[in-house]
């Protein structure tokens, strides 16, 4: 299953509610067919999705008609079967593909196993598992810092950031 959005709160009193769409193209996310919870037992048709603003959509589900009825769809994850989508182009991939992959250095150092790529907010992070256990590894996942992902290969290559060094108090004058 691959993450497509995710409802937001309901907008007005008829059923109708924000969507957020991680579809390259955002209004493509009813295109898929029906979207799922992240269990697969939950289905979702999408009626009517229109944008709103800059980042959001709006959205109409099958089902749903009235405020009640979307709140109780307020922050649920949609997803989709990863056979409903297109085959990605060549040097693309989806983020799920990457989960389980291997991660090392250039050098051929492991540094753990991918367990998937996060966003909190300020750009999308990949989180590591390490091989011995203990707090999974984050790194920023841009070109700079995962300079090489070998889907085919079951890995990618990390380049840790340098470390900044902290600088201590200000000596007093």
């Amino acid at each position: 299953m691959v993450l497509l959005g995710r409802f937001g709160a309901p907008h007005g009193v008829r059923g109708e509610i924000r969507l957020q769409s991680f579809t390259a193209d955002p209004l493509s996310i009813a295109s898929y067919g029906p979207l799922f919870d992240k269990s697969g037992r939950q289905r979702f048709v999408l009626a009517n999705v229109r944008p709103q603003g800059k980042d959001m959509l709006v959205a109409r589900v099958e089902g749903v008609n009235d405020r009640n009825g979307a709140e109780q769809l307020s922050r649920l994850e949609l997803f989709a079967p990863r056979s409903s989508l297109p085959p990605p182009d060549e040097d693309e991939f989806y983020l799920v593909d990457l989960e389980g992959l291997r991660a090392e250095t250039g050098e051929g150092l492991l540094l753990g196993q991918v367990l998937g790529v996060r966003n909190f907010g300020a750009g999308d992070i990949l989180e590591i598992a390490p091989p011995v256990g203990g707090e999974t590894l984050l790194f920023p996942f841009t070109r700079a810092v995962v300079p090489v992902v070998d889907i085919a290969g079951g890995r990618v290559i990390v380049a840790p950031p340098e470390e900044i060094e902290e600088e201590g108090p200000e000596p007093a004058k």
